[in-house]
């Protein structure tokens, strides 16, 4: 049958074509506009903006793999223009993801919330952190910024009630994943890329970013921040400890990939090139915390299951202490261990003042705000006093009993993920999907004592990667709990769209 050509059927739908000429000439009028007033990067910037708020609205899941790219690799970048604040690109992916998720209940496609033992903590916590915020307003003046942050705070930890009921199977599940594992792999190698290029050109790379609301300048970091130490990778992350953390939390979902026999990167080749890019990068941020809480996560796997992840470890470790070029890491660490250097002991001092906050202010905190002494100050690089800070003792006590249920749940339904792994090919690639998300979020409450970034209102994206951990690490226990729900068959589905055909491949 011969198809009708475009300029046979065009005059039979005058209108449309009309209404399409209008709106192709329209917006080439805006670009031209917006090109010409605020220069090319601007429009680049409004269009990837744009492009990530559409793309986020077309399905929950691929809003859930923007909010995952950005935050591994623009985790900072905002609009290039103001809109009463500036939104952040990860506003843009998270509020999609948001919108579709309410969509979906609005019109009857979820009926049932997926529940676990957490679920309550998690909603007293997310209260708390509500009465906290309005109990410490007269602390400090209520900005527009502010109240920007503690609403990702709050969108941060709901993000971990999406992740539950979204990730209902196996299969969503270890895309999710896959995509943190390629983000990160891919965050690395950017790093060790800046890294190694000359300097100048590196702070010319990275100021580039600056019309996407980063630095510009002289945004390279070194040890103490003084030029005449060793550089510490940023990668564009900005901060150095920031990104270890990061890291270390990809690279502890990472390891049990090297041992599964199906592993989330198709090959086993692929994922021990990713992890030795993620570690490699790890090292030269020269972020102490971030490598302990990798080497604690690692070696939880390898009591639990992977024996062999043990040679890895002490492998690694003998490189870092024999390699000429890890002899100021390993110095480095040294000191850091006897507090010797200038930033162990400025740590130190802080957490000596955010007992004495604590001490004045023990049960709810002092919010968000700010301090309401003058002899004390609102901040300390850990995350739980950080968190005693501004919602007092029970406020961290509630947040450590939901990670305590989180551990607590999956360690007493272990028995029932080793039997899975028994049964059928896909069981040992699951259970290492389980154990390194675990591994992952262990990795992130080990760093969150020398660091703050996960409970920081000005690192959004280091709390959104924390409770999209806990999500998924909840997710998996259910699903090793109660098996993944039947799949309609293929004949009943509709054709696959560009979003499926992603989907598949990933």
């Amino acid at each position: 049958m011969r198809l009708p050509s475009w300029s046979a059927a065009a005059p039979r739908r005058p209108r449309e074509a009309v209404i399409l000429g209008a709106a192709i000439a329209l917006t080439a009028l805006g670009l031209g506009i917006v090109l010409g007033f605020a220069g090319p990067l601007i429009t680049v910037g409004a269009l990837l903006a744009l492009g990530i708020a559409v793309w986020a609205l077309t399905s929950l899941e691929v809003g859930l793999w923007g909010a995952i790219g950005i935050i591994t690799l623009l985790p900072f970048a905002t609009l290039p223009f103001k809109l009463v604040f500036t939104p952040t690109f990860l506003d843009l992916a998270l509020g999609g993801s948001f919108l579709v998720y309410v969509m979906q209940w609005m019109i009857g496609r979820r009926y049932k919330l997926a529940l676990t033992p957490a679920h309550a903590l998690i909603a007293l916590f997310f209260a708390l952190a509500i009465f906290s915020f309005a109990a410490g307003l007269p602390n400090g003046p209520l900005t527009t910024n502010l109240l920007r942050q503690f609403a990702e705070l709050l969108l941060n930890i709901a993000l971990c009630f999406v992740i539950v009921d979204y990730a209902d199977d196996w299969r969503k599940l270890g895309r999710l994943a896959r995509v943190i594992l390629i983000g990160g792999t891919l965050a690395a190698a950017l790093g060790i890329a800046l890294y190694l290029v000359p300097a100048a050109l590196a702070n010319r790379a990275l100021s580039a970013l600056s019309v996407f609301g980063y630095p510009a300048g002289d945004v390279l970091r070194y040890i103490e921040d003084n030029p005449a130490n060793a550089q510490r990778a940023i990668g564009t992350a900005v901060d150095p400890n920031f990104f270890g953390g990061l890291l270390a939390m990809i690279g502890a979902l990472l390891a049990p990939q090297l041992l599964t026999r199906r592993p989330l990167l198709r090959w086993r080749g692929v994922s021990l090139a990713a992890f030795g890019l993620i570690l490699g990068c790890l090292l030269l941020t020269y972020s102490r915390g971030a490598m302990v809480g990798l080497a604690i996560g690692i070696v939880g796997n390898a009591l639990l299951r992977y024996r062999r992840l043990l040679v890895l470890i002490a492998a690694a470790a003998a490189l870092v202490l024999i390699l000429p070029v890890t002899r100021d890491y390993v110095g480095h660490f040294v000191q850091g261990v006897q507090g010797q250097d200038l930033a162990t002991q400025m740590r130190f001092g802080e957490y000596k003042d955010a007992l004495t906050l604590i001490q004045r202010y023990p049960l709810l905190g002092v919010g968000f705000a700010g301090a309401p002494e003058i002899d004390i100050y609102l901040g300390v690089s850990s995350a739980y006093l950080l968190m005693a800070e501004q919602m007092g003792l029970i406020g961290l006590v509630v947040f450590l009993a939901t990670m305590a249920v989180v551990f607590g749940w999956s360690f007493a339904q272990r028995h029932a993920l080793y039997a899975m792994a028994a049964r059928g090919p896909e069981g040992p690639g699951r259970l290492a999907l389980w154990l390194g998300l675990h591994a992952g979020l262990a990795a992130a409450l080990v760093v969150g004592v020398v660091d703050h970034y996960f409970f920081e209102l000005s690192f959004q994206p280091a709390g959104s990667i924390f409770w999209i951990f806990v999500g998924l690490c909840l997710a998996a226990t259910r699903l090793g709990l109660e098996g993944s729900r039947n799949v309609a068959p293929d004949a009943a589905l509709p054709p696959p769209s560009v979003v499926d055909v992603l989907q598949t491949n990933l």
